[in-house]
């Protein structure tokens, strides 16, 4: 059985992958679906060498996809991030300074065992953003699109947002890969005309806004649920329209 699989990018780094990552797999754990949540390529991480993103990813994934489904063995935290750097800098630097290269076949061979994991929904979250340097030559996103992966993009909104999620949106259509949708998450708690900047980004892209995520701080989890719960359904939803559209 192969699952859904979805790609989740992002206008910036920081602009929430990991939060709207998490919450969607909390979302889809509500709703009784089982679904895995990885990330292929990390740069930085704590004193054990375990990127943090990564670690929450492979928390939140449904507990019984935590298993090999050929030797019933627990999955290391390598099958959940096969490509790991020590370094919080861009990745193709951090693997020069530890003379490797990224190598694509590793993301491809992580891939097909991810999609033969008996899951509803397998949540891939890239790094940085849309352009996500590789090497000289290829992008994540050309792994991406080579995989044809639907897309969500997670906007970070704050100044600037409109140009930086368009430029996104556009170079997402241009690669030929499909947009689910999109997030908008409030990061900045001085952004001005914050409604008006969204409902402008709304009548822009013509993909559906998944959810609308407040300023989040760490003590402020008062309606994450509920929101975690809205967001798997918009995103069940919209997979399942976009799987409509080849009929």
């Amino acid at each position: 059985m192969s699952s859904k699989t979805i790609f989740i990018t992002a206008t910036d780094t920081d602009a929430g992958k990991t939060y709207v990552s998490t919450l969607l797999l909390q979302g889809l754990k509500q709703l009784d679906y089982q679904a895995i949540g990885v990330k292929p390529l990390a740069a930085g991480g704590n004193e054990a060498g375990y990127n943090e993103d990564a670690l929450l990813l492979q928390q939140h994934s449904g507990n019984a996809l935590l298993y090999s489904t050929a030797t019933g063995a627990a999955l290391p935290y390598s099958w959940f991030n096969p490509i790991y750097l020590p370094q919080a800098v861009a990745p193709h630097l951090a693997a020069k300074l530890n003379q490797q290269a990224i190598c694509e076949q590793t993301l491809n061979i992580s891939l097909q065992s991810w999609q033969q994991q008996q899951a509803d929904l397998c949540v891939i979250e890239g790094a940085g953003g849309w352009l996500l340097p590789l090497n000289n030559q290829r992008y994540l996103a050309d792994w991406v699109a080579d995989n044809q992966l639907p897309v969500i993009v997670v906007v970070a909104i704050k100044l600037g947002c409109l140009n930086h999620a368009m430029l996104t949106i556009r170079e997402i259509a241009r690669s030929g890969c499909k947009i689910v949708g999109w997030v908008a998450n409030c990061v900045d708690p001085q952004m001005l005309l914050l409604e008006q900047n969204i409902a402008d980004l709304q009548q822009r892209i013509a993909q559906p806004c998944l959810a609308v995520l407040p300023l989040q701080t760490k003590a402020d989890n008062l309606n994450s649920a509920q929101q975690a719960k809205q967001l798997a359904s918009a995103v069940m939803t919209a997979l399942t329209a976009l799987a409509n559209e080849k009929y």
